[in-house]
């Protein structure tokens, strides 16, 4: 019997979080099944996310994972489940796999060059010297704290290192401005969010949490509009369709905000806010809820 897993339980046997899951999810290394409003991961990928958190444990970003994956698949040919079929590890900095078959080598697949089989055995015994961290390991590095309002401050700077080396990744602007908007630093949230959007115009999730800090800021007519855009992007954003009903309400615009209700059940059934969403659309006139919106959705 096939089992399957749901994203809390995977957290809770992998110890991943929801926003790594959905970016590695963006980056195509594991992506789930969706049924019932919900995404379920099989074992097979159980077993490939532990690989990436290992893996990304030990100082290799989540996208030069990706990059190597595709390498090899250059070099060897399309595989079924290249995460969960392969034995991948690090020698410090680069990704070494050991390719499936008894005549398999170790790999660095980014360089293409073999490695001997005793490196492979004694990774774990080498002790490196860590070089200045790059901008996807200072990526990561943020995405490692801004989970607990403790270590905010310490993923913030992350980003900003992030973005000192690499100044037009958008993902890196969304998630220090979203890292920022738990800070309560709006107006620093609404720079790197219009910076992202500039970046990347058909990014949904820049133009959403662009919005969400705008409605914060009490621009509610600007909210709308990057709300709808983020919606028009990407129709199955249901944060967005839920956080764009709140600002139709509050601008009375009732039949706006059903219908936008409406879909936020469509793709959200089971959602947090789906018995809320429910309440608000038998109500035939029905008040703002205190103009709350849902979390920001961050890159990973």
């Amino acid at each position: 019997m096939n089992q399957r897993f749901t994203r809390t339980e995977v957290g809770r046997i992998v110890g991943t979080s929801r926003r790594q899951l959905d970016y590695w999810n963006r980056l195509g290394l594991v992506e789930p099944r969706a049924c019932w409003g919900e995404r379920f991961y099989s074992f097979a990928d159980l077993v490939a996310l532990a690989t990436i958190k290992q893996l990304t444990g030990k100082g290799i970003p989540a996208r030069r994972l990706r990059r190597a994956i595709l390498a090899l698949q250059t070099q060897l040919g399309e595989l079924p489940a290249p995460l969960s079929e392969l034995r991948i590890t690090t020698n410090g900095r680069e990704v070494v796999v050991m390719p499936p078959g008894p005549r398999g080598r170790p790999i660095e697949p980014l360089t293409g060059q073999f490695v001997l089989d005793f490196d492979v055995r004694e990774l774990g015994q080498k002790v490196q010297a860590m070089s200045t961290c790059t901008a996807e390991e200072w990526f990561e590095i943020g995405l490692a704290n801004d989970s607990s309002p403790a270590t905010l401050e310490k993923a913030a700077d992350a980003y900003r290192h992030a973005l000192e080396l690499a100044p037009e990744w958008t993902e890196a602007h969304i998630n220090l401005g979203t890292t920022l908007y738990q800070l309560q630093r709006m107006e620093a949230s609404r720079q790197h969010f219009v910076a992202a959007a500039a970046l990347e115009p058909s990014n949904p999730l820049a133009h959403f949490n662009l919005g969400c800090v705008l409605e914060q800021l009490g621009e509610s007519d600007a909210a709308i509009e990057h709300l709808r855009h983020a919606v028009t992007l990407a129709p199955n954003l249901a944060d967005a369709h839920l956080n764009l009903a709140l600002a139709y309400e509050k601008r009375g615009h009732q039949q706006d905000a059903r219908k936008h209700l409406s879909l936020y059940l469509h793709y959200e059934p089971q959602g947090p806010w789906a018995e809320f969403a429910r309440s608000q659309i038998s109500r035939r006139r029905s008040p703002a809820r205190s103009g709350k919106l849902t979390p920001f959705r961050r890159n990973g």
